[in-house]
This record gives structure tokens, sequence and C-alpha cells, in this order.
């Protein structure tokens, strides 16, 4: 093959090609084979380590030759009113290999449009399965479309003409240009709104764990709005240009080109391996590329760690140059027409126009303190909107100023402590001072988690910004508008003596992901370091300390532990001591699982925390000397059942008869509301030979999303394992269990379920899905020998890539009424069925079973005796128990990869 050799440059067509590609009667096959030729030079090169700018200009161009080829064999060179347009990436002659092609074929009038030709020469693109985006339209009709549109307007802006007469686009810009139209402040406030709205749809940080690397903040679509602004505003079409009018240092800019390239060769990489377009940097995606990019010793985790901290490097410098940029680009536009307002605050720092600038250019040197000062000034008033540009290039250039004699000086410890304790945009405060670079050379523990990977999908960004979205979260909580979501903790948190502590435990208790071992152990360290060299009490710092110990505890107790156990309350309570550190942990508890994914809250997770959380109130008030009686608990529920059956004209003589014949342990779990409802449920089903199974939402608003399937039915083996499998094949979750039996051999079975994609936006099951269930579970409860085929589900892409071992041990329980059996395994399709076929085919009565799904793998506790009733105590017996069951689970959970 005839093309220039490395590293001069990319392939393009040689002359003979293109007069064979120019003929008519040249085939799609010959087109086809012509492009994947190159492409793979363009991919060898690739792999060569070419620069990525010339692959990615040198792509477009050849790429303009198949196009220019392809116009000609249809006979459209001939037309003299129609020309074709490459727009929007390919306008800017960029591609990467699997990248959208744009095309505007543009024409003079609709008179002359051949559109017959025009027709032939879309479809022969398609047929040589080129991913091409097309328009049709008149100069006046562009011209019309952008007023109105600023995606037309933007993809105009980077229009070049591939082929045909270069007059039409000509023309079309003259109607488009900016004294027409769009004029620079109008296009940019657009393009920022756009920018905000695409950040927020990324939860406004480019640090979540599957990112997406041109849609993300920081992504490459933030260098385009840098790109777009400038073109309209300072009418330039090179971004070196910004140099000469002083919005860009040198530095700055060969920094932003470095990040750009990066990301390019990460694309270009993730184009190949996907083998489609394809943006996201999956899980299974990041594994490939880290090879792909030389990280390839034999620590896989770290491998990755280290190849996403790169990107997440990239990522952070755009997005710290985009607010930059976007900054200097508003005050140049206020600058026109504004009236100049100066409000001096102190010696150091003035308000300009409603930003906060630095009196003097060499403030932050002079004075390394104003360093945190400005972040005090720009918390206590609200009234400033930000900081002037040039100020915050000059704060991000002292930044070395910050060493140890700095962090232990008294005036910044103070000063910090001040940001902590901001009225106004906290959250907003961290999160520039983390992009800058500031916090995490004041704070270099918070720095060593900046691009911390966590490996599950539990979380959905890296420790950073997980920790400040939790931070954000205490601070939602003092907001009207959460108040309906947030009841309890939102009541609770205004109650607390001093807030400031909480979003100090917040910043600290996940500070030791990374380093191997208990992370909250490690936390403590580093927290009580903090506490002390800022100079809070004793009093204080234990607080802090025990908080970030402890900030898994609430949430563990009330999603893997039984709640409605008096027992369990007693311990949690015993172990929290008073209403205050009660307060502190569960308000920090609902901010960390808030800030881990959005989906994880949801009604039932609400529900629990609720629930522990009033029991847990009642307990301390009651006094721990005081342990809840289980029988007077019994009788509390049975005595509110009573109230609703007598309002609903059910025979309290038949309700109590049932009930004599119903284990105790029913009554002690189960609400008065459920028991009356099970009751009144029995006494009307009819008939008793079959399977009753009745099906109600929870009640009231702190449960849309979830209902409760009650069945009562003859004892059976097989009763869990069908009823597992059927739920999973009518795509419910199983979020709790509880089996009771009674004397005359029936079993009441009350499940928790909610839609599996575990959404409120599914609220209550509808009418026809509520038939569909009862339906399914009667006919499948009267056929269990049908059940193991039941589960037909596909196990998502996300959860084969996380296929850790199972582990299944027995654990102690407060009060021994059941054997606890706890199990961790991967998330799967049919897993309970698989556990509950376990328990029937080895004699094991299921009494109760406590779910929790957490990101990947679930872990789930199971409380379980012999088929008599008795509690598995022999050693042997139990563990050969946990020893078959985890090599069935772990068989299983590879099988389904």
């Amino acid at each position: 093959m005839d093309f220039p050799a490395f590293p001069d440059a990319p392939p393009l067509l040689t002359q003979e090609e293109k007069h064979e590609l120019s003929l008519p009667k040249c085939s799609i096959s010959r087109y086809k084979a012509i492009i994947e030729e190159k492409t793979t030079i363009f991919n060898d090169l690739f792999h060569s380590l070419y620069p990525i700018e010339k692959l990615v200009k040198g792509l477009s161009s050849f790429y303009d030759e198949v196009m220019q080829a392809a116009w000609t064999s249809k006979a459209l060179n001939s037309e003299p009113h129609v020309s074709l347009v490459a727009v929007g990436g390919y306008g800017r002659g960029e591609l990467h290999p699997k990248s959208d092609i744009d095309l505007l074929i543009l024409m003079e009038n609709d008179i002359s449009a051949p559109k017959d030709k025009i027709e032939a020469f879309i479809t022969f693109l398609w047929d040589i399965n080129l991913d091409v985006g097309h328009s049709v339209r008149t100069i006046d009709e562009c011209s019309e479309m952008a007023a109105k549109d600023i995606t037309i307007i933007t993809n105009l802006i980077e229009s070049r003409t591939l082929i045909g007469p270069i007059d039409l686009l000509a023309t079309l810009k003259l109607h488009v240009d900016i004294s027409q139209m769009w004029d620079g402040h109008s296009f940019y406030q657009a393009k920022l709104a756009e920018q905000k709205q695409r950040h927020a749809k990324y939860q406004n940080t480019a640090y979540n764990l599957e990112p997406n690397l041109k849609e993300c903040p920081g992504g490459l679509r933030d260098m385009q709005v840098i790109d777009w602004v400038a073109k309209r505003h300072l009418h330039t079409h090179r971004l070196s240009a910004l140099i000469d009018k002083h919005f860009l240092s040198e530095d700055e800019y060969i920094q932003l080109k470095g990040a750009v390239s990066h990301l390019w060769r990460i694309r270009w990489a993730l184009h190949m391996v996907a083998g489609r377009k394809e943006d996201r940097l999956l899980f299974d995606h990041q594994r490939t590329l880290t090879k792909l990019f030389g990280f390839d010793d034999d620590d896989l985790k770290r491998n990755v760690e280290r190849f996403m901290q790169g990107y997440y490097q990239s990522v952070a410098a755009i997005q710290q140059l985009n607010d930059l940029l976007l900054q200097h680009f508003e005050e140049s536009f206020l600058a026109k027409d504004a009236i100049n307002t100066v409000e001096v605050i102190n010696d150091h720092f003035q308000i300009a126009n409603g930003q906060l600038e630095a009196r003097s250019k060499t403030l932050f040197h002079d004075n390394p303190s104003s360093m945190l000062e400005i972040y005090v000034l720009l918390g206590a008033h609200e009234n400033i909107k930000g900081i002037r540009a040039n100020t915050m290039r000059q704060l991000r250039d002292s930044l070395d100023l910050i060493d140890d004699a700095f962090r232990n000086d008294k005036i910044n410890t103070d000063l910090f402590l001040d940001i902590i304790a901001s009225r106004y945009r906290l959250t907003s405060i961290l999160r520039s001072m983390k992009h800058l670079g500031l916090l995490g050379r004041y704070l270099p523990e918070f720095g060593a988690i900046i691009g911390q990977m966590q490996h599950d999908l539990f979380h959905i960004y890296t420790v950073d910004a997980h920790t400040l979205q939790l931070v954000e979260n205490l601070r939602r909580l003092w907001l009207p508008e959460f108040k309906q979501k947030f009841p309890i903790s939102g009541q609770a948190i205004r109650h607390v003596a001093k807030v400031e502590l909480l979003y100090i435990a917040g910043l600290y208790h996940d500070i030791a992901k990374g380093r191997g071992g208990d992370h909250s152990e490690l936390g403590c360290v580093d927290a009580q370091a903090f506490c002390e060299r800022h100079g809070l009490s004793k009093q204080d710092t234990d607080l802090v300390v025990w908080l970030v110990r402890n900030h898994l505890f609430m949430s563990v107790t009330a999603q893997r532990k039984d709640i409605s156990d008096p027992e369990v309350i007693w311990e949690f309570a015993s172990y929290v001591k008073d209403q205050e550190h009660l307060d502190y942990l569960f308000i920090l508890t609902v901010a960390d699982i808030n800030a881990t994914n959005p989906t994880m809250w949801n009604s039932w997770r609400a529900s629990l925390m609720r629930q522990l959380y009033l029991e847990t109130k009642r307990a301390l008030r009651r006094g721990l000397d005081f342990p809840i009686d289980a029988d007077m608990i019994s009788d509390e529920h049975k005595q509110r059942a009573l109230e609703i059956i007598i309002e609903r004209n059910v025979d309290i003589m038949e309700a109590e008869a049932i009930w004599e014949t119903i284990e105790e342990e029913y009554f002690i779990r189960s609400n008065g509301d459920e028991i009356a409802w099970n009751t009144e449920a029995i006494l009307r089903h009819r008939p008793s030979d079959k399977p009753l199974i009745a099906i109600t939402p929870l009640g009231g608003r702190n449960f849309s999303g979830a209902s409760k399937i009650f069945i009562y039915t003859l004892i059976s083996k097989h009763l869990f394992a069908v009823t597992a499998a059927t739920f999973e094949q009518l795509g419910l979750t199983i979020l709790d269990a509880k089996i009771s039996h009674t004397t005359d051999n029936y079993s009441l079975d009350s499940f928790v379920v909610m839609d599996s994609n575990d959404s409120d936006t599914n609220l209550h099951l509808d009418k026809e899905r509520i038939t569909l269930i009862r339906k399914t579970l009667m006919e499948q409860l009267e056929t269990p020998s049908l059940y193991e085929s039941v589960v037909q589900r596909h196990t998502p892409r996300i959860l084969k890539i996380f296929n850790s071992p199972s582990t299944a041990h027995f654990v102690s329980q407060p009060e021994e009424v059941w054997s606890a059996l706890e199990i961790t395994a991967p998330d799967r399709p049919g897993l309970l069925a698989l556990i509950g076929q376990f328990f029937m085919n080895n004699n094991i009565m299921l009494h109760k079973a406590k779910i929790a799904t957490l990101g990947e793998r679930v872990e789930d506790t199971f409380y379980i005796t012999e088929e008599n009733g008795d509690l598995i105590t022999d050693p042997e017996s139990m563990n050969n128990i946990c020893t078959l069951l985890k090599e069935k689970i772990d068989r299983f959970s590879q099988t389904m990869d």
C-alpha cells in the first residue's frame, strides 16, 4: 500500500484508489474492503504510539476522501447548487474509529434539489456501514432553524465544505453570523445552561466509577464548550489564540492540550475495544484498557486504579480550566456594559461586580493564609457570585506555599474550621477547593483519596466524590424541599448541638479507603489527628472519632439484622448509649447511604432506618436497665390487631382461635396491622384446601414502591424455593421474608417485595400485576416440580464483572430461637431459589430471612432449624452445611456468567 510511512502521516487514499472509488460502478464490497484496510493501519499506528492528534485529524481526512469519492460516484459533483458539508465533530476535522459522521447536504433552494441522487448517496453510505447522521436543507432553512436552536448554530460554527460549491456555505455563514443571531453573550449563556444540565445528569461530578469521558464534567464536551464560545465570542479558530488574548497562560494551554490528548487516546482505544461508538468507561472496558495502556503487572485491581487515576487527573484539569475560562468569558461580557462597582471587604479582598477578588497581585504569596480566608468570605456572604478568574489563577499558582508549617498554623486551622461552619455554599466551596488542589494540599489524607476507586457496585463514585456528596446531603437536610423525603433526619439535624461535627465526620468517614485493613478503624487515627490539630475539645473529638469508627454500624444493623427482635434493638441501644450519639449516627448514616448511589435509597431502606431509629429512641427513653419484654410486645401487637378486627366486624372468637395455633414469634415480629390483615384473609379464605395468596401495598407514603405478599398454605419443604423462583420469574426482588408455623401444620409466609430495578418510580402493584402474581404463584405451589426451570432471567452485564467467592457461616444471636446463617455471594438471578432448594434437599426448615443486596453482592441472613424445629448447634453439621452451600453457590455463579 502506498502511503507515507510512520511517523510522517496516517494513511489516505492513493490516486488509484480515489479514481476507483469515484467510478459509478465501484462496488459496496470494494468500499468496505478499503475502509477496513485503512482502519487496520490506523489502529496499528495507535498501538505504535503514533501522535493521537494526527490520528484523529488523519482519520477525518481519510473520510473526507471517502465522502468525496462517494459523492462523485453518484454524480452529485455535477450539481451546481448542492454541496456536501461536514458538521459537528467531523466539521472540526476530528474523528475517532466509531464516531458519528455528521453531514449537511446544503442546497441553494428546493427547486434545484436532485432528490433521487441524494437518496442514493445516503443509502450508499449506510450500505458501506458508516454511522452517518445527515440533514438536507436549504440555506434559508438552515438560517431559520439556527436562529431557534442552539445545537444547530453550534454545528454550523464548525462546518466546512467537503465537496461542491463553496459559496453556499459562505453565504450560510453570513446569514448565521454573530451580527445576525446568537451574539456572544446569548450564545455563552445558552451553552452554559446546556453544560449545567449535562453535568446534573452525572450528579455534577467527574468522579463516577463508570464515567462517560465525553459528557461527564471535565469530559471532552467541556473542552468543546470552551472552543465553541471562543469561536463565537472571540472569532478565533485556534485554541492557542486564547493565550494571545490573555485568557490562558502558556502553561495552562499545554496542560489543557495534554489532558485532551490523553482522553482522545482513551476514546480511540475504547472504540477499538467495544467495536462501536462507546464513550462510557465501563468496568469491563477499564480492565481491557488497563492492559492496552501498559499497566500489566499481576495486580489487576491496582492496575485499574492507576489507569483510572490518570483519567481522573485529565478530567480534573479540563474541569478546572473550563471553570476558569468560562469565568473569564463571563467577566468579558459583563465588562462591556456593566458599571463597575467595588466593595472593599478588608485589606485583602474586595467584591468587584459581585465577584470576589484579591486587592493585590501578590496577595497569596505575601499572606498565604488568605488562600483559606477567601473561602471563609465566600461562605459568609450570600451576595458573592464567585471568585474572579485572575484571583483564582493567582490562588492556584500559590498552592506550593501550603506545607506542614502552614497546616499547623493556628490562624489557618481556625480559618479552616470557619470554612466548615460556612453559612452559605459549603459543598460548592469544598468542591472548588478540591478542583483547585487546595483541599488535597491542606488535608494530605484527603488528597490521597482523590480519584480512589471503589471496586463495587454499592458505590458509583470515587471516594472523594462520595465524601463531598455526603456533605452535600447533610446540607440538604436543612432545606424545606427535602423535608418530605427525609422527615426524621431533617428534624434531627436541627436538634444536634454542633452540626459542623457531622461535616468533619463526613469528611473523614472513608478517608482510609484504599489503604488495606479496616478503613473505619484506620480513619479514626486521621480523624483524631485532625480534631487535635484544629483544637477541638476532647468531648467533640471523641464524638467525631466514634462516628468515623461506627459510620457503617447503623446501616448494617438495619439491613442485615432482625430489627423486629426486641433483643436486637436493646443490643443496638446499649452500644449507642444515648440520644445524642443516636441522632448524630442516624443523620450521618442517612446522608452516607444517599451518597453511595441514587438508587440505593428507596422506601424500604428508609423504613428500616426509621424503624431502627424510633425503636432505639424508645429503648433509650425507657432506660437500658429495662430491656424490652417480648411478651409485652406480643400483647401490644395482639391488642392493636383486635381493635382493627373489631372495626372490620370480624368475629373475635374465630380470630383468637386462629391465634391459638400460631407460634408466639409471629406476634412479636408482626405489628398489629399485619396480624389483623393476615387473620382476616385466613378467615375469609375459601376453599381452604388451596393456598391463600394475599397481596397489598405497604401502608402510607413511606412504602411507595414496596408490597407485601402473604401466603398461607400447608407446610412443605419446597415452599420457599418455589416462591423465590416465582418472584424471580415475575421480576420481583425479596426485601424481607418471615415464615411462621401453626400447630395444625400450616405455614404463614410474609414477603416484602419490590420491582427488581429497585426504583420507587414503580409504585404499588396494579390489579393486573397482582392477578398475574397470584395466578403464577398458585400454579407453581400446586406443581412444585416445575419450579427449577422457572428462573430464566439474564444476568446483567455489570454483575458478571464482579464474581467473588461466596461465604457462609453461622452467627450467634442475642436470643437463640433459631440458628442464624449469614451468606454473602455475587448477586445473580435465581440465587434465593437455589438457596431455598438447598434447604429443602438438606431437611432444613427456614423461619425467617433478612435480604440485603448491596451493589454487586448479596448479604443475606437466614434463620433456620432442623426439620423438627431443633437448633443447629453441632459444629460438624454447621461446617458441613456451610461448605456444601458455598460450593453450590460458587458453581451456580460461574455457570450464570
